[in-house]
């Protein structure tokens, strides 16, 4: 191997016309596969009438989203629990809603409405439910990635064997703060999964114009911590991962980071395929989808006689109407009173609002 070859990802990950085929499920569950299928539709249709909202101008804030990529946020959710403490960057309702977090209030939180995660005050990059783990997201590029560290710490101090998880894409790997907490976490040996969501964009500037290599695995490894790079539009390749790792922080074997390389449809922030902030992306895209994560494990399960397409379909509508009545339901929902411009964001002495 040249020195060269160190800088890149391995099996051809980065190939698009590679990895079409149905997933590998051997070993599986069904049950659990269907559950993750079902994620995943959830997590692409609430992203979709973001899209179309965006369009019809019924939203306003920015929304970033990551269709194409479900299996990512579905397979690392898989071994974790309430308990544990999760943080997104600006592209995280996959990561809210593979947890548990309510449709509901996914899209009341980007119509602005009181009945949203963070109470009409967010938008959709400030996502926040305690009660299903996912602990916030935020728009500055890694900003997120030391509160997670710092959350593993306090996860290693309380004894619990909760982990801490923290997702950011491959532009984050430019900020100073990210390799400075790759190195106190496999220092302190805490509990912390590095999640990177590798689709070769940071905003409209390709990998090939920032890194001398597109695998970012290479920086974890450098601190001598556990690195997986694989395809991250394998629900099951991610879900084996995450469990490895998952189960190693819990038993003290401290950090793992996992570069999961997938490839958004939309462009960097819109609902907008062809663009990427007026950069193209050629005929990639085109190619990248057949490397449909949802596409792809419903052929598996084909493939093995377990589910149908046909079957497939009518999960799909079944989905599709449950979206349609959360929207309808975000729509008529109460905006916040004026008060809660401050009620909501300052504190009190002793705790509580006004």
């Amino acid at each position: 191997m040249t020195e060269h070859d160190a800088l890149m990802l391995p099996d051809h990950l980065d190939q698009p016309d590679a990895y079409r085929a149905p997933i590998a499920i051997d070993g599986a569950d069904l049950e659990v596969l269907i559950e993750q299928l079902r994620a995943m539709l959830v997590i692409r249709k609430a992203e979709e009438k973001i899209g179309d909202m965006v369009t019809a101008g019924k939203i306003r804030c920015p929304a970033h989203l990551g269709i194409g990529q479900e299996a990512i946020a579905v397979g690392v959710s898989s071994p974790l629990r309430a308990s544990d403490r999760v943080f997104g960057a600006h592209r995280s309702h996959s990561h809210f809603l593979a947890l548990g977090g309510s449709v509901d209030g996914l899209f009341a939180e980007v119509l602005g409405r009181v009945t949203g995660s963070s109470k009409g005050m967010g938008g959709s990059m400030h996502l926040f439910d305690q009660t299903v783990g996912f602990l916030g997201s935020v728009p500055i590029v890694g900003a997120s990635v030391p509160v997670a560290t710092g959350a593993g710490l306090a996860a290693k101090m309380d004894g619990r064997g909760d982990v801490a998880v923290s997702y950011f894409g491959d532009g984050a790997m430019e900020e100073g703060a990210l390799h400075e907490s790759l190195n106190l976490a496999m220092a302190l040996q805490l509990p912390v999964i590095f999640v990177c969501e590798n689709n070769f964009f940071a905003s409209h500037l390709h990998i090939s114009l920032r890194q001398p290599g597109n695998s970012l695995a290479r920086f974890a490894r450098a601190h001598g911590m556990p690195a997986y790079a694989l395809d991250g539009n394998d629900v099951r390749a991610m879900t084996l991962a995450a469990e490895e790792a998952v189960q190693r922080a819990r038993a003290g074997g401290g950090p793992s980071f996992i570069e999961a390389v997938t490839y958004r449809w939309r462009g960097h922030v819109g609902p907008r395929e062809d663009m990427d902030v007026g950069v193209r992306r050629g005929d990639d895209l085109v190619i990248w989808k057949q490397r449909d994560p949802v596409g792809r494990l419903v052929g598996a399960l084909a493939a093995r006689g377990w589910f149908s397409h046909d079957a497939a379909a009518a999960l799909d509508r079944e989905v599709q109407d449950e979206i349609d009545a959360a929207w309808q339901r975000a729509e008529v929902a109460p905006f916040p009173e004026t008060a809660a411009l401050l009620d909501l964001v300052y504190a009190l002495p002793g705790g509580g609002t006004r």
